[in-house]
This record gives C-alpha cells, sequence and structure tokens, in this order.
C-alpha cells in the first residue's frame, strides 16, 4: 500500500501483504464517506484495523456506516475487513471489534432494489463469501462469548438474506 506521500509503500509485519493490497486496491479518494470529505482518510483507518487496533474499527462508525444506513465506502471497507478476517482471525479484542464491525454493517437498512444490490447487498455478499471462515471451528469464540454472539448474527443475518 501506498504511504501518504505516494511514494513510500506502506507496509508493517503486523499486516500481511493480501490485506495491505486490499486497502492499496480501492480508490478510496473518489468516493465520498460519511463524514462529507473524501474516503482517502479511510486508508490509515483501515490500515490500523489491519494491524489490529480495536479503536480503528470503531472509527468507521461516521465514515461506513451511520446509525441505519451505510456510507459509499461501506463495500470497499468491508472487503478490507473480510481480508483481514480471511488472513488469520486476529487476537481476541481485534476479533470483537472486527465482527462488531461487520454486525453492524449488516444491521443497517437495505438500499438495494430488485435490480441493483446497492451498498448492503454489496457488502452481505462480501461476507456470505467469507462466512465460512467467519464460524467456522473455534475462530469466532468459545460459545457464549462476544465473539461467538458477534458470529452468530451475523450467521442468522446473512441466512435471512439468503
Amino acid at each position: 500500500m501506498r504511504g501518504k506521500d505516494k511514494d513510500t509503500v506502506r507496509s508493517s509485519p503486523l499486516v500481511p501483504a493480501a490485506v495491505g493490497a486490499e486497502i492499496a486496491r480501492h480508490d478510496w479518494a473518489s468516493v465520498t464517506c460519511g463524514c462529507g470529505r473524501s474516503a482517502g482518510h479511510l486508508e490509515d483507518t483501515l490500515w490500523h484495523a489491519a494491524e489490529g487496533h480495536p479503536a480503528a474499527f470503531h472509527a468507521l462508525e461516521g465514515h461506513v456506516f451511520a446509525r441505519s444506513r451505510l456510507c459509499p465506502p461501506a463495500p470497499a471497507a468491508c472487503a478490507v475487513l473480510m481480508a483481514v478476517w480471511v488472513a488469520g482471525p486476529p487476537r481476541l479484542a481485534t476479533r470483537e471489534a472486527l465482527l462488531r464491525t461487520l454486525l453492524a454493517l449488516l444491521t443497517t437498512l437495505d438500499d438495494g432494489s430488485a435490480d441493483d444490490a446497492g451498498l448492503y447487498g454489496r457488502c452481505a455478499a462480501q461476507v456470505r463469501a467469507g462466512l465460512p471462515q467467519l464460524t467456522g471451528g473455534d475462530l469466532a469464540g468459545r460459545p457464549g462469548s462476544a465473539s461467538a454472539a458477534y458470529a452468530d448474527g451475523i450467521r442468522d443475518i446473512i441466512g435471512l438474506c439468503a
């Protein structure tokens, strides 16, 4: 991923190459963020989330989703979140924040139509594709844990969307 000066490549031993590539793949600057500015500033937030900082996931609120609606950068941010998970479920605090954020994305209003998946449908499709990794084995946490509850909620919503 390119750094702020676009001449340096951003890297971290905490971020798998596939996640960095997913962040870099999107043209964040061309998308309007939920805060009204360019979504270019989300690159740093998503990079911090990929490094495992739980607060970065919470910082997506108001930018990627706001209350009951998704914002234009939601599908791209969802792709990054799923890449973080697929790269290897993170440590507990990060896992809970990531699953909570995915659940927040999926509990917004569906903005699609019969002809267009909309932001919601595009996010749901990405989560559906990664559902086996989200809910398989011990990855989502012990039964009764917050992680397991978030994963169960995600599985239930995706099941309703099918």
